[in-house]
């Protein structure tokens, strides 16, 4: 398989709709996969969605066992999530529970920024042999998936973030973690 370059904020195939998948019997579709976990891995991220390797499909994948970029976050099953549907599960009288996570970026290498999202989740979607997975999580787990999902729908986590005071470069904002390779 191949390691693939990765888009970097700025460039406008980060800010599209992504496409429903359609063929699961493509061989293209699994070479895509495969690609993507090796691009992953390669560039220790936790999650990647394909259009941040500028394929405009709605496939994020993800999965840890450790991660020198998140030490202190629980593991996440591998997982290929294809044509996601995410519904936020944790509501107190009425409001979403969120909470303030920091959070990095393979297409913002080098920056972190503290992103609200919903501290439990419900997702459902297929994997690339078109079985159907189906989820509840929370904690860092659900925060990938949101983030990853958020690719589909040409979010990047800043878009997402109410202080811009929280966003700087992961060396200076974390210099005992030596993170700066995001």
């Amino acid at each position: 398989m191949s390691v693939h370059a990765i888009l970097k904020m700025g460039d406008p195939r980060l800010l599209r709709q992504a496409e429903l998948v359609t063929d699961f019997t493509d061989p293209a579709l699994h070479t895509l996969i495969a690609d993507m976990f090796d691009t992953m891995q390669f560039n220790n991220g936790v999650g990647l969605a394909a259009p941040q390797i500028g394929v405009n499909l709605q496939i994020v994948i993800f999965g840890f066992k450790h991660n020198s970029r998140y030490p202190h976050a629980e593991q996440v099953p591998e997982t290929v999530l294809i044509n996601p549907v995410l519904t936020p599960l944790n509501r107190k009288h009425e409001v979403l529970d969120i909470e303030d996570g920091w959070e990095g970026c393979l297409s913002l290498p080098g920056f972190r920024g503290l992103v609200p999202r919903s501290t439990k989740l419900h997702y459902e979607g297929f994997d690339q042999y078109r079985n159907i997975i189906n989820r509840e999580v929370e904690g860092f787990h659900a925060r990938v998936v949101q983030h990853e999902c958020d690719h589909l729908v040409g979010v990047l986590y800043p878009m997402r973030m109410k202080d811009l005071s929280h966003f700087g470069f992961a060396d200076e904002l974390f210099p005992q973690l030596n993170v700066s390779n995001d």
